[in-house]
């Protein structure tokens, strides 16, 4: 019984990790998509996050099977509990990712108000952040899930200087301001995913710890 459950724990920490994969490349295909002005990838992400859906269900379904046939300890009902909610986390980030591929859509016959710089920027700390709060949670390594935790206000800078620079272009420039509108709508939903991550990160260090709470730089 004990092998078995083991087994099935694994394998469901592995779906959690390809499923942080499909996310991480839905938010570098839609910010590309932004970028390029590229309707189609936009429109391919739109249709993907139905799979990212569907994967989260299923995490759901396996995890609410396990702890009902399977009486876990707590330690193991603690790691259940924090992919189920990884995995609610890892789906709001895909409708994040979903938002940005439909403001390109928005965008993409308009000319750019400026060229993307930070924004990409912010992209790619957010998913170097979810790629590796996924393996702190595989690792079950703690001390990384706060260090990653704290590199969220490197996101909340970007998206301070972008929010100021496009600010700025729409006060001189009010002809922009629908479309900086949008790129901030996009820098938003990027600092959002990033506060996404660090709440995996606390449910990693609650898996391994058996403490939750809100994360301070100092420690946990």
């Amino acid at each position: 019984m004990r092998r078995t459950f083991d087994e099935n724990l694994s394998e469901l920490q592995d779906e959690t990790l390809a499923m942080g994969s499909m996310v991480e490349e839905a938010i570098r295909r839609s910010v590309d998509s932004l970028k390029n002005r590229d309707v189609k990838e936009a429109q391919k992400v739109i249709a993907d996050d139905s799979l990212i859906d569907k994967k989260q269900y299923e995490i759901e379904d396996r995890c609410t099977t396990l702890m009902a046939t399977q009486q876990p300890m707590a330690s193991d009902l603690r790691m259940l509990i924090a992919i189920l909610n990884i995995a609610s986390e890892l789906e709001r980030i895909g409708d994040h990712a979903e938002g940005t591929a439909k403001i390109t859509l928005m965008v993409a016959d308009e000319p750019p108000v400026k060229p993307l710089i930070d924004i990409p920027r912010m992209a790619e700390k957010a998913q170097s952040m979810l790629r590796r709060s996924l393996i702190s949670l595989a690792e079950r390594d703690a001390d990384s899930a706060v260090s990653i935790a704290a590199e969220d206000d490197e996101v909340d800078d970007l998206y301070d200087q972008v929010y100021r620079e496009l600010l700025v272009i729409m006060i001189s420039d009010p002809r922009t301001i629908q479309r900086a509108t949008c790129l901030l709508w996009a820098a938003h939903n990027l600092e959002r995913i990033a506060d996404r991550v660090t709440n995996i990160c606390e449910r990693v260090v609650y898996t391994i710890k058996g403490e939750i709470g809100r994360m301070r730089v100092s420690g946990y």
